[in-house]
């Protein structure tokens, strides 16, 4: 069974998302939160496998929320998805660099939310390409932190995946492009996440274009 918490100050979003998920066999909404500092509270008590947390929130944003609950090593499992009305917007970077592992618009169709709710759960990033777009976009304007080629601990194979997958290549793409299976591919990838400390693959994204070791095109 899928835990599942919401967040978000206005109660017909609330209500619409609960009746929609609860509606499935293998997910169960465990709580709701109208603020941020809600969420947080609630997030520790219920210990969801899943958080949809709203943007923009009175008391406590939801980016700070989205912080604070990645930060509190007793909810490492729990994947915070941020929600908002308005699609890529200027909070894209700030939320995954925080912590979240995606986003989704509230107008989603029903069942692409209960897919992404399920994708979550199994710790993928919500990251569609232009996502991706969005984030090279950002990282265009900050300069990197003074590293480039082969990052610290990771193979050359390993380096090479987190480029690939910084660029928005998924598994199966990154296995055409090095001939090699989806399952090397996989495995390769997992391995970099465990060693630079990534969540899931948003925070790949991150990280290479932080540090350097991927650069937007010019």
């Amino acid at each position: 069974m899928i835990r599942v918490m919401l967040a978000d100050d206005q109660p017909l979003i609330r209500g619409g998302f609960r009746a929609l998920l609860d509606d499935e066999d293998d997910i169960e909404v465990v709580g709701e939160a109208a603020h941020g500092a809600e969420a947080v509270a609630l997030a520790a008590e219920t210990r969801p496998d899943v958080v949809l947390l709203d943007v923009q929130m009175p008391v406590m944003d939801g980016i700070e929320a989205a912080r604070r609950i990645a930060a509190d090593p007793e909810l490492a499992g729990v994947r915070v998805v941020m929600l908002t009305n308005h699609g890529l917007d200027e909070y894209v970077y700030n939320a995954l660099r925080a912590g979240a592992s995606g986003f989704l618009v509230k107008d989603i169709e029903p069942e692409d939310m209960v897919r992404a709710v399920r994708d979550a759960a199994r710790g993928d990033a919500l990251l569609s390409p232009a996502v991706t777009r969005r984030l090279i976009e950002e990282f265009t304007a900050r300069p990197p932190l003074a590293m480039s080629g082969a990052a610290p601990g990771l193979t050359p194979r390993e380096t090479e995946v987190v480029a690939l997958v910084a660029r928005g290549l998924s598994n199966d793409d990154i296995a055409t492009r090095l001939y090699i299976s989806p399952a090397t591919a996989k495995t390769h990838v997992s391995r970099a996440m465990v060693k630079i400390g990534a969540r899931d693959r948003a925070h790949v994204v991150v990280y290479a274009y932080e540090t350097g070791l991927v650069r937007p095109p010019d």
